[in-house]
């Protein structure tokens, strides 16, 4: 009796010690990083909208421009990027539908790991493929005239992926929020995000739109962030769009992140 009941407490104790939030968080990000490194092309699959929208839409406002494809490429290029951000965290919050369908979540939960690690570790995940695609987006439109600047790139690469930790992480919310209703999830998707997309001016300017359009791209963090990538990469630091997209991109990351762990903890 006096043997059985240390190595008990023992045991309990092994199984839940706690690892430290940075180790977890890093071994969660190797863990789901894995999946890209041996399938690569869901990267380049993820570019296909993002893509079609430059080669298809592009020409309509080249030609709506007075065929000025280096000036319109400038105006253009920069909100693809946002776009690449938006298209490719926002369906994040799937892999965990999937993972609660199938179990595999519900195993991550019992493993000695912090529940903030494990949402963080999968939003940090999403910036290694934000980051690629959006590379790969700037020298596609190089060969047609885009002008990079490359300092510029870097930093408007960063403020995007702290917009899409955040951004990554709210849809991880939403996906613990329909775990028994995958379509709602969907449905909230599409209902958002392309709203999102037209009121950020991304595809269209929105000077010559209605008043409450503009009120609504006022409130809407994208279009800050349309605003930043265009100076960045036009290489004007001192726009103070700069400014305006690193807050937006800062204030959408830390509700992301404080609402996505609150729902972790709170998933059983």
């Amino acid at each position: 009796m006096t043997t059985t009941a240390p190595a008990a407490s023992a045991g309990t104790t092994a199984g839940t010690r706690p690892t430290g939030f940075v180790r977890d968080t890093a071994a969660v990000f190797v863990r789901e990083s894995k999946p890209l490194v041996r399938d690569p092309f869901s990267v380049m699959f993820s570019l296909v909208q993002p893509l079609v929208f430059l080669g298809l839409f592009g020409p309509l406002l080249i030609g709506a421009a007075g065929g000025d494809v280096a000036g319109t490429l400038q105006w253009f290029v920069p909100g693809i990027l946002v776009m690449v951000a938006l298209f490719g965290t926002a369906s994040t919050g799937a892999n965990l539908l999937f993972e609660m369908q199938t179990g595999s979540h519900e195993r991550t939960l019992v493993a000695p790991l912090s529940r903030s690690a494990l949402l963080v570790g999968r939003a940090l995940k999403e910036v290694v493929p934000l980051v690629i695609q959006g590379t790969i987006v700037v020298v596609v439109a190089v060969p047609f005239g885009f002008a990079v600047d490359v300092a510029g790139l870097a930093v408007g690469l960063v403020i995007l992926a702290v917009f899409g930790i955040g951004f990554g992480a709210l849809s991880y919310t939403l996906a613990l929020s329909c775990r028994n209703r995958d379509w709602m999830f969907w449905m909230v998707h599409q209902t958002l995000l392309f709203p999102l997309m037209i009121l950020s001016g991304m595809l269209l300017p929105l000077d010559d739109g209605p008043d409450w359009m503009k009120v609504a791209a006022a409130v809407n963090p994208l279009s800050y962030l349309v605003g930043a990538e265009r100076a960045l990469l036009a290489g004007d630091f001192g726009d103070p769009a700069v400014v305006g997209g690193a807050i937006a991109a800062i204030v959408t990351c830390a509700i992301g992140v404080v609402v996505g762990v609150r729902a972790m903890r709170r998933a059983s």
